[in-house]
């Protein structure tokens, strides 16, 4: 692995620097972010200075580093943006809501899309014209995805979509959506899915916001009723869904994997903030937190040295992701426990505003979850890095329509 930055990288990492300074401010060292409000107008708000942001970046070729540069971006390596979003995370400017789009999405359509389809979407994506979301997971097919049951039907030159999602992220606000639906039920459940653009707009769509125990609703539940795709819009091919959408989620956990987190200098500042430094129990539970800080640091190494070197990013990302979940897991426990009876209030009765309760313990489930929950990942370890025998399974090779329901 490389672990020292060239001297290119410094580079370029002064660069980063540069541009964000001319648009931001510094955030202070260990500083919470500020809690998003539950209010509808407020997220309102988020999404257009998001979308502000976006359009700068764009213009200013700060978007889409690792796309090719004929697609709007600059060709640049996995560590080129790991750089810049290092960088842009000490910064006060209004990131996210573009994660699925241009991080999950775009990759995708680059990979399986047609010329049609790279036309019509890439450019909008990387300037923030477009939110989209994940229109993949359903009541019953959550961590067994391939068991989704929405339906589509070809009815000439369109698909009719049937059926109901469930945790679609900002699906209230978003502009499109990538949805998954079955084709074709005479086959085994991974070879009859297809994945398909939707524009949100589309008559007979409704979604209903899931408020959570944070006290948003950045989750919602969406039904499908007769609702009209054009042929074209099918992603990767029809009854070809399910590879698609292996490429969108090795890019959704490698994004949640890369994420850096609430950041181990914050939760030192609330220790000090408590006096609960001197503690010897507490001291070894912060050094226990920053190892898992500074394994998730070093994984991040050696996926961007992959990256560097051409090396596709594959099951391993799994590795990235359970990592992750460890310790956000033990992260949120300890704030709880540094904060003590504290920890029990809420809102404007808590310090930081309810950060700590809203984003780090209760917030924590969103990012463990995504992507794939730790049992999922850990049986793609097993099973495809450790060369494991596969989990038994008796409907692999069964038509989709024949399994119980």
């Amino acid at each position: 692995m490389d672990f020292d930055e060239t001297p290119e990288e410094a580079a370029f990492r002064a660069e980063c620097r540069a541009f964000l300074s001319q648009h931001g401010t510094p955030k202070a060292p260990g500083s919470t972010q500020v809690t998003m409000s539950t209010l509808a107008e407020d997220e309102l708000v988020h999404v257009k200075a998001c979308r502000d942001w976006q359009r700068v970046k764009a213009d200013a070729g700060w978007a889409g580093l690792t796309w090719p540069a004929e697609f709007g971006g600059r060709g640049l390596t996995g560590l080129h943006e790991g750089i810049f979003a290092e960088e842009e995370s000490t910064f006060d400017v209004p990131a996210g809501m573009f994660a699925q789009a241009i991080g999950m999405l775009g990759p995708t359509i680059i990979v399986h899309g047609t010329d049609e389809q790279k036309e019509q979407f890439l450019t909008p994506i990387l300037r923030g014209e477009q939110v989209w979301c994940q229109l993949f997971s359903e009541p019953n097919a959550g961590s067994d995805l391939a068991s989704l049951r929405t339906r589509a039907e070809l009815d000439g030159d369109e698909w009719v979509i049937n059926g109901q999602k469930v945790w679609t992220s900002s699906a209230h606000v978003s502009d499109w959506g990538m949805l998954l639906a079955r084709t074709d039920w005479d086959v085994p459940k991974h070879r009859g899915i297809s994945f398909f653009l939707l524009d949100m707009r589309t008559p007979g769509i409704e979604v209903r916001p899931l408020k959570q125990a944070t006290g948003g609703a950045e989750f919602n539940e969406v039904f499908l009723t007769d609702v009209r795709i054009p042929v074209e819009n099918v992603l990767g091919g029809v009854n070809n869904g399910w590879a698609t959408a292996m490429t969108t989620l090795t890019s959704e956990r490698a994004g949640i994997a890369a994420s850096r987190g609430d950041g181990f200098a914050g939760i030192l500042a609330l220790a000090r903030r408590y006096r609960r430094t001197d503690d010897p129990v507490i001291r070894q539970k912060l050094a226990h937190l920053y190892t898992d800080y500074e394994i998730s640091r070093f994984i991040g190494y050696r996926a961007r040295t992959a990256a560097t070197k051409g090396v596709p990013l594959g099951p391993e990302v799994s590795t990235m992701k359970v990592a992750i979940s460890n310790r956000l897991a033990f992260q949120g426990d300890l704030v709880e426990e540094l904060m003590g009876a504290d920890g029990m209030l809420w809102g404007p009765d808590a310090i930081d505003d309810g950060y700590w309760q809203t984003m780090v313990f209760t917030g924590q489930w969103m990012a463990r979850i995504g992507g794939g929950t730790e049992d999922v990942q850990r049986n793609i370890v097993g099973e495809r890095v450790l060369g494991l025998p596969r989990e038994p399974s008796h409907d692999r090779d069964t038509p989709f329509r024949d399994l119980p329901h």
